[in-house]
């Protein structure tokens, strides 16, 4: 597949945050011994791997102990924490929407974006389609799933990136499809959301759904999801399809200024994320099925991947800021189009 341009980092930068970023001890002596990352729902066990490589690595570089503590949850829910007072350092989301929001609210500097390569997304990802075994309603593309007979299971669009990544994509699948026709694009999501037989608060939610509670015939959620639920559940035999056509997601990273420098954290959660792009980092991150940006680990890990067109918010929607407008905000688009179940 063509890979974005501005997902191909450059050698000199690659190089520049392979090892990690580390100052001496006696600089850190009254730096916390723990930190928090706060991350979007489906990503526990990405970060459990994550953690267990950087902490080690932190304590051989700095002699100091370090615990990296996790919460999961929706990206937006997340958000909203934050601001009512979990004290994260870092957030690690897959929407940029949700940082943008603590941006307005004073959490994190407008500049987050350039402080790291790759608009500060280290890995993306993309909605991908999971399907029982031997794949009884045929579904291959986005058009199957708005059959009547095809019964969907994706997180709440109002709740979770996840779903807002899968909303646009079918919704871009659809001006794409009906040349620019936003009147039946509209009529395609809308049947799209009435196909959904339950509105999980997050990604991992749905995924219960759809493996444990056996609801529904396919379940849209990141590829990386995706191939992770098929590995997991081997006996079964759930099939991935990756459809013709989807939308990229980046997986944008940020310290939350506010909290750091309150609790003196600042470096600690810079070093954290920094090691997200280093050669260890990257190839955790691709051992748990996403797509990274080293171009090195890319190439070793390229043939667990189907071929995709990938599809940019900001050429089809004109940007997050402006899907958010158009789509997302109290009375946009999804206000008129969701179906409840």
């Amino acid at each position: 597949m063509r890979f974005p341009r501005r997902l191909i980092l450059t050698a000199t930068l690659a190089a520049a945050l392979a090892p990690l970023a580390l100052a001496m001890p006696q600089a850190r002596a009254q730096e916390p011994n723990q930190i928090l990352n706060a991350s979007y729902d489906i990503a526990r066990e990405l970060f459990d791997a994550e953690n267990k490589q950087f902490e080690p690595a932190y304590k051989a570089k700095t002699g100091k102990e370090i615990k990296v503590n996790q919460s999961h949850a929706g990206t937006s829910k997340q958000a909203r924490s934050i601001v009512e007072g979990l004290e994260a350092d870092v957030v690690t989301f897959n929407q940029i929407t949700d940082i943008t929001f603590l941006v307005d609210k004073g959490f994190v500097a407008k500049d987050w974006q350039s402080r790291l390569p790759n608009s500060s997304s280290p890995w993306y990802s993309f909605p991908a389609f999971l399907v029982r075994e031997g794949n009884p309603k045929n579904v291959k593309n986005w058009d199957d799933l708005v059959r009547d007979d095809v019964k969907l299971v994706f997180p709440n669009p109002k709740t979770s990136g996840n779903a807002r990544y899968t909303y646009l994509a079918a919704y871009a699948f659809a001006l794409e499809k009906f040349n620019g026709d936003v009147a039946k694009a509209d009529a395609f999501a809308k049947k799209l959301l009435s196909n959904v037989v339950v509105f999980d608060t997050g990604g991992r939610g749905a995924t219960t759904s759809f493996v444990e509670r056996e609801q529904g015939d396919v379940l849209i959620t990141f590829e990386a999801e995706v191939i992770g639920v098929k590995d997991a559940y081997k006996d079964k035999n759930f099939q991935v399809v990756v459809p013709e056509v989807s939308l990229l997601a980046e997986f944008p990273v940020a310290v939350v200024d506010k909290v750091v420098d309150k609790r003196g954290s600042r470096q600690i959660a810079t070093d954290y994320l920094t090691y997200l792009y280093s050669p260890e980092g990257q190839k955790i991150a691709a051992e748990f099925n996403n797509r990274v940006v080293d171009p090195k680990v890319s190439e070793e890990f390229k043939a667990k991947f189907a071929p995709v067109r990938l599809v940019k918010v900001e050429d089809v929607f004109g940007g997050w800021a402006n899907a958010q407008k158009t789509h997302f905000a109290s009375g946009g688009k999804l206000d008129e189009l969701f179906v409840a179940p």
